[in-house]
């Protein structure tokens, strides 16, 4: 038994989707036809089930590169070999707003866990084939999406002073944990990909007046993930 996801192999999927937030890892297990609570250890809710008719898990990770990192290594060593990490991001672009979906190509490497594994010089970026069944998800759902690197790093209180910077050079979004879910993916050869709904705006976090809007964004991001992961693994077993 792993040291942190307290269960048994046979309750893990090798299909995982990783979101942050317990509670939507409780939004996507809802979307399970059977879903089976699995485990709450350390902070990491586990649920499984079958969605479409293929066994899936979702797995809360919590905040963060290092909780991440744990995620990835005890559910890879129980099986696990795709994840998508379903999250919320912070507006970098001003074209950007509450509720908008970023799908993300790759990730600026400000957070410090990456490092473990591999140096700076090795781009953070995700698996090229879930990317493209996220694409044409929200194609098939006519949800429209921006696609696009990203920022993440583990200080969410840090000053901001990168962020003109980033913007200039076209960064999305900002969130804190797609830099560590790409580079423990290239270094241990497991596919992943991220998707994420939009907060706020470049100036304003999490402004009330952009909680309707973020949470039909993040349904339209669940969904999304659960129509990519199905078509992954249909491809798996074709």
């Amino acid at each position: 038994m792993e040291f942190h996801i307290k269960c048994n192999p046979e309750d893990i999927s090798r299909y995982c989707f990783t979101p942050g937030d317990p509670a939507r890892a409780k939004k996507i297990a809802a979307y399970f036809d059977d879903a089976k609570f699995v485990t709450d250890s350390r902070g990491y809710l586990v649920y499984s089930g079958s969605y479409r008719g293929v066994f899936m898990t979702v797995c809360a990770t919590n905040m963060g590169g290092p909780t991440v990192a744990i995620a990835l290594e005890e559910l890879a060593h129980m099986g696990a070999d795709t994840f998508i990490r379903v999250g919320s991001c912070g507006a970098v672009q001003p074209n950007l707003g509450p509720g908008d979906i970023v799908i993300s190509t790759g990730a600026v490497r400000l957070g410090g866990t990456g490092n473990a594994y591999l140096p700076l010089y090795y781009p953070a970026v995700p698996t090229f084939q879930v990317v493209r069944a996220l694409v044409d998800a929200a194609d098939e759902m006519r949800v429209p999406v921006h696609l696009g690197i990203g920022a993440a790093g583990d200080a969410f209180y840090a000053p901001k002073e990168e962020r003109a910077e980033m913007a200039k050079a076209g960064v999305l979004s900002l969130e804190m944990e797609s830099d560590t879910l790409y580079i423990v993916g290239q270094f241990r050869g497991w596919r992943t990909g991220a998707i994420f709904a939009t907060d706020g705006t470049p100036t304003q976090v999490k402004p009330a007046w952009g909680e309707e809007a973020f949470q039909r964004g993040e349904k339209n991001a669940i969904e999304i993930s659960l129509n990519a992961m199905y078509a992954l693994a249909t491809r798996d077993t074709a």
